[in-house]
């Protein structure tokens, strides 16, 4: 008898539904009063994706993961992923201009004791304004209008999120391009200066979008996202 392979670590988004599959869940900023980007079920050529919908909105499709000791297992994060509609005003090196039609970002549970002291205090108060499990090191791959691939960058309002540019200016609207990556060896990358050396657990993946910063509006779509 055949054995039962096991469940994967990532439910599909796009489920049977209109709105995205549990446990797969919108979360955003602490007291968040803005309008929360929205996360819907679309059907591209015969499949059925992930649509995400910013104006002038801010939010995170959240999975969260289990909880493990020592360094996770899973580390090969694949996507497919489009932009129909950019954000021609967005500039990730600017406050104003910090929104991405479309970002996958992995949530790791950087020991709180690795954090520079200022970042650390920030972080403790954010974490005493939020209901949500605020994660210490958060690793972002975006598509941006402006920057070219392979930019990394922190986020220009939190170093706990680093940043990876995986499509810029060259990819064209309304088609698909597939994504893998080692979020250890990324994580590593970007977070080397405090980790030592050691991936920390991880917590959840995060599907995003938003337009708030701009006041603008974008229009992306993800599909098939698998961790192993």
């Amino acid at each position: 008898m055949a054995l039962a392979a096991d469940p994967p670590l990532l439910a599909n988004p796009a489920g049977a539904a209109d709105s995205p599959a549990a446990p797969w869940r919108t979360v955003g900023l602490p007291e968040q009063r803005m309008p929360f980007t929205q996360f819907s079920v679309a059907t591209l050529d015969g499949q059925r994706v992930l649509r995400i919908d910013a104006k002038a909105s801010y939010g995170n499709l959240v999975h969260p993961l289990p909880a493990t000791q020592g360094e996770p297992a899973a580390h090969r994060l694949a996507w497919r992923w489009r932009v129909d509609e950019p954000n021609p005003a967005a500039d990730l090196k600017r406050k104003t201009g910090d929104d991405n039609p479309v970002k996958v970002c992995a949530l790791f549970d950087l020991p709180l004791s690795a954090v520079p002291f200022i970042e650390r205090q920030l972080l403790r108060l954010a974490r005493s304004r939020s209901a949500e499990p605020l994660p210490a090191a958060t690793l972002c791959y975006v598509w941006d209008a402006q920057l070219p691939p392979g930019t990394v960058l922190d986020n220009v309002y939190s170093r706990r999120i680093r940043m990876v540019v995986l499509r810029g200016p060259e990819a064209g609207v309304k088609t698909w391009f597939s994504e893998q990556r080692d979020i250890h060896a990324d994580f590593l990358r970007l977070f080397g200066d405090e980790a030592g050396g050691v991936v920390p657990p991880l917590r959840g993946i995060a599907l995003a979008g938003d337009a708030d910063n701009t006041q603008g509006r974008s229009v992306a779509h993800v599909g098939a996202v698998t961790l192993d």
